[in-house]
């Protein structure tokens, strides 16, 4: 006996449908009023139907595909010794710009790269697209986990510093791994 499940993948893809058009009139409207206060509640409402869609839902899956695009193409730079020769030449300033570098093309990537995805509609904290942070959050503990876990720092003879900048070094093919990953196979 075959029993019909609950959401079947054509009403899925009509609801998607009917919920990314009321998204869009939506946001014509809230372009339309005058009142700073009906522009909140609207935009308000969109968040709101933009966070229950499940388009927009952070999940353990989206976890999981940032940690394997991560450590996938952060894997090689980990184990070479040009990145821990880079990290021990590096300066504090050039360090700063590498992990200014990881956030430019995470955020890049995540909101400018993607035209479905809108970091003003995901679920946050402090602000922040939780999206956003655990794509950070991957990128340099995917690195460091596995620095720890080939034992470079000790096979390379890098200082604690060094060992920082390295992962840093990492963190740039990391994100771009992890975010692309949640792009392709992600919401």
């Amino acid at each position: 006996m075959s029993r019909k499940r609950p959401f079947e993948k054509e009403e899925t893809e009509s609801d998607e449908r009917d919920v990314a058009d009321l998204l869009d009139e939506l946001e014509n409207l809230e372009e339309t009023v005058g009142s700073q206060k009906e522009r909140r509640v609207i935009r308000q409402t969109i968040s709101t139907l933009d966070r229950l869609s499940a388009r927009r839902v952070f999940g353990l899956d989206d976890l999981v595909q940032q940690i394997v695009g991560g450590i996938v193409l952060s894997a090689p730079f980990v184990v070479t010794e040009e990145v821990w020769s880079l990290a021990a030449s590096m300066n504090w300033i050039q360090w700063i710009i590498t992990v200014v570098m990881v956030v430019i093309i995470g955020y890049g990537a995540l909101y400018r790269a993607d035209d479905e995805r809108d970091a003003r509609w995901e679920e946050s904290i402090a602000g922040l697209p939780l999206r956003f942070i655990s794509l950070l959050l991957v990128s340099y503990l995917s690195v460091a986990m596995l620095a720890v876990l080939f034992d470079a720092p000790t096979t390379f003879g890098a200082t604690p510093p060094t060992t920082a900048k390295a992962i840093s070094i990492g963190a740039i093919f990391s994100v771009v791994g992890a975010a692309t990953a949640d792009s392709l196979f992600g919401g």
